[in-house]
């Protein structure tokens, strides 16, 4: 029996959690569905994806965009995502890698 896949937290992860995942958790913060000293480490793929459902239907109550969410969710996410670009940056990400495939 082998163990079950379990992420490594939101601060280890690549780059400072510029991920999918990571990116995710940090809305999660934004919305307050959890404490922003959640990293999700040892998190099952099964709570990860759970939490990535919860997102959404934050995010679906303002039409997926940023520009309406009221001011105090604006804020959260600039300071998070924000402070996460800087670190990411910090490590050497440029955001190429998500743009990569657009050739």
């Amino acid at each position: 029996m082998t163990k079950p896949q379990t992420y490594v937290g939101v601060d280890q992860d690549v780059y400072g959690g510029m991920t999918v995942i990571g990116k995710m958790i940090r809305d999660a913060w934004v919305f307050g569905l959890i404490p922003e000293t959640q990293t999700c480490a040892g998190w099952n793929m099964a709570g990860i994806n759970s939490l990535l459902h919860r997102v959404n239907d934050e995010w679906d109550k303002y039409g997926c965009l940023f520009s309406n969410l009221p001011e105090e969710l604006r804020e959260r996410h600039r300071r998070f995502h924000g402070e996460a670009i800087e670190r990411a940056r910090a490590a050497g990400w440029s955001g190429e890698i998500e743009t990569n495939d657009e050739d």
